[in-house]
């Protein structure tokens, strides 16, 4: 993890009003090819911190921070946060910057996967879809079933992340241990989750969305859709991932007329964290075949 070469400073931070709210997001400016780059719950654009560094000298990365907890300015009070609301922000997101023929790549979140069922994929070029939710794994493993039962109760995301002031919480399974191998930087993680620390707002906003996941049969219909999705698709799944089986990474690339199905050793879901260098070069070797 020591051998990220390029040292440039992180791309400032630029802000987009969209019909939900604010949407920050960094931008590495450029005319290469676009990649956009699309973060899970409780996290922020910097999971990309390792893999845009690598990607940046060749291609423009887009990395915004989504409103599931890791925002810090809260969205309206009436804002569609559900899972499809969410998906349809980030659809929103490429109009207002009026990116075209993007590589959107996915990690932990799955909801991008509604853009395609939603008809909402024009602009995307390629799909990279690393270990995620899919099919209905929403939300998903133990992390998710834990994150729910938080949700329901009064109060109940404040004490579930109060709980993640304490560093060794961090890492049971049902919190963030099952999520990297190798633990996230403390810093990082205080950065995650300082905005579910300090407002209510943007817990509110997390909260619509942890109980905006639709029905079963919704969810697996999205996930038929990608039948669908007529462009290049690369499919990269933790091999050893706890909390997103592997199967459903050999599922996806089935799924995808064009998906090809790369595992990576030694990772569990957070695989920019894990294994950003191993990732960065299947998604290059992927953008310059497609």
């Amino acid at each position: 993890m020591t051998e990220h070469s390029h040292a440039a400073p992180p791309p400032p931070v630029s802000e987009v009003q969209l019909s939900a709210g604010p949407v920050t997001y960094q931008d590495t400016g450029g005319d290469g090819p676009v990649v956009v780059l699309l973060h899970g719950v409780a996290m922020d654009g910097s999971l990309w911190r390792h893999v845009v560094a690598d990607l940046r000298p060749d291609y423009r990365c887009v990395v915004p921070t989504l409103p599931l907890g890791g925002h810090r300015r809260p969205m309206k009070p009436d804002a569609d946060l559900s899972v499809l609301g969410v998906a349809r922000l980030v659809a929103e997101f490429l109009d207002a910057l009026d990116l075209t023929d993007v590589t959107l790549v996915m990690n932990d979140w799955g909801g991008a996967q509604a853009l395609v069922a939603d008809g909402r994929d024009q602009r995307i070029g390629k799909l990279v879809i690393t270990s995620c939710e899919a099919f209905d794994n929403f939300p998903p493993g133990l992390p998710g079933s834990n994150l729910y039962a938080s949700a329901k109760m009064p109060g109940g995301l404040n004490i579930a992340f109060n709980l993640l002031k304490l560093k060794p919480m961090r890492r049971l399974p049902m919190t963030w241990g099952r999520m990297s191998k190798r633990p996230v930087p403390d810093s990082v993680m205080d950065a995650w989750f300082r905005p579910l620390w300090t407002s209510a707002e943007i817990r509110r906003d997390l909260r619509r969305y942890v109980l905006g996941v639709p029905p079963k049969e919704e969810l697996l219909r999205w996930a038929e859709k990608l039948r669908d999705f007529d462009r290049p698709a690369l499919v990269v799944w933790a091999a050893e991932d706890k909390v997103m089986p592997p199967e459903h990474g050999r599922r996806l690339a089935e799924l995808l007329p064009k998906g090809e199905l790369v595992e990576i050793a030694d990772s569990y879901t957070l695989i920019p964290e894990d294994q950003p260098q191993r990732l960065s070069k299947h998604i290059r070797a992927f953008l310059q075949r497609s």
